[in-house]
């Protein structure tokens, strides 16, 4: 009886066991998108899906309708879903959005800045700055991104807290998308000097620089086509 009873493991609640089922291909998507292994645009056939993590559609749709909500992967009924290919014009409105947001942003973070809260920046940044020489392009724009979530949350304005994350969101896509090669550099360089000035409490100059440092950002895109008829299987192998 004792045998037979460790056989049969209690079972999850169906939304529970899915749950867990569906986090490899959510994150698998969501790193190879990040790492440019997957185009804007590629289909992400659910049968494919289903052959490379050994899941179920169900899986694979739940995992699907996570990163559409991140406005990662577009759905379209009928069609399927593809990586989300941001468009010239879209690109525009988020950086104007993201420049009048943020420049409310700095002078709060300014008002709430003590020395714990400018050494947790700074630990930010030292995390950047690794992920920028180990050549981690996904990890470093999550960690890019998450610099500018942390002076939101530091600046202690719920609505624009959120408003920014719902622009990060879409940013930091383009950004893993399109952004030309060489430049990290210069934005983590800009991330310090930002995190100086609120030190120093120079409001003005801050919002000046966080307002050059996302126009540069910006010009910096190349939103280009690429080609989106590679290979699913080798672009979600983890490397």
């Amino acid at each position: 009886m004792v045998t037979a009873a460790r056989r049969q493991p209690a079972r999850l609640p169906p939304a529970r066991l899915t749950g867990a089922l569906d986090e490899p291909v959510f994150q698998g998507i969501l790193s190879a998108v990040m790492d440019r292994r997957l185009a804007p645009g590629t289909r992400l056939g659910e049968e494919t899906l289903c052959d490379i993590y050994g899941v179920s559609r169900t899986v694979v749709r739940k995992a699907l309708q996570r990163l559409a909500q991140m406005q990662v992967v577009e759905m379209v009924p009928h069609k399927g879903a593809s990586v989300a290919a941001p468009t010239p014009e879209e690109t525009r409105e988020v950086f104007e959005a993201r420049r009048a947001i943020e420049a409310a942003i700095v002078p709060l973070a300014i008002r709430h800045a003590q020395k714990p809260q400018i050494d947790k920046l700074r630990l930010r940044l030292a995390a950047e700055h690794q992920a920028l020489h180990a050549q981690d392009h996904g990890r470093w724009v999550r960690l890019a991104g998450d610099f500018h979530l942390a002076l939101a949350e530091l600046a202690g304005n719920r609505v624009l807290t959120r408003v920014l994350h719902e622009l990060m969101s879409r940013c930091s896509l383009i950004v893993a998308l399109y952004e030309a090669p060489g430049d990290a550099a210069c934005e983590h360089a800009e991330h310090a000097q930002l995190v100086d000035l609120i030190a120093q409490g120079d409001a003005a100059t801050a919002i000046d620089l966080m307002a050059a440092h996302l126009r540069s950002l910006e010009n910096r895109l190349s939103i280009t086509p690429r080609a989106q008829d590679g290979d699913l299987t080798q672009a979600l192998t983890p490397r």
